[in-house]
């Protein structure tokens, strides 16, 4: 955070607040499209995984896999200053809507192959 402004008064204060909030705020807004797009390249890939699972009769899910994705994750919230309850809880959020696409991939795989 930036010094306060010498002699400056409440409207100076409250002008360079705004700046600030404004600058903050643009910043947020591109970590957010960067996110957007990271998800939506982790979910192509997933997808991917999800017809060759399909494909080859393996099970949507894999639970072995995914309890050390979060553990792996934990570690890396830690590491980084993140809350791991929260990183935890946004991979199993993704995980479980992953689980979801394989399940209707693989319905769609079975209804093609009927």
């Amino acid at each position: 955070m930036s010094a306060p402004m010498q002699g400056a008064g409440p409207e100076d204060h409250a002008a360079r607040a705004r700046e600030l909030l404004l600058d903050e705020r643009r910043s947020i807004d591109n970590i957010d499209a960067a996110l957007v797009n990271l998800l939506a390249e982790r979910f192509r890939h997933t997808q991917k995984v999800g017809l060759l699972k399909a494909e080859h009769g393996l099970p949507p899910a894999d639970p072995d896999r995914e309890e050390r994705q979060v553990e792996r994750l934990r570690a890396m919230a830690h590491e980084a200053g993140l809350d791991p309850v929260f990183a935890e809880a946004f991979l199993r959020f993704i995980v479980t809507e992953v689980i979801r696409h394989h399940e209707r991939i693989r319905e769609d795989v079975t209804t093609d192959d009927a």
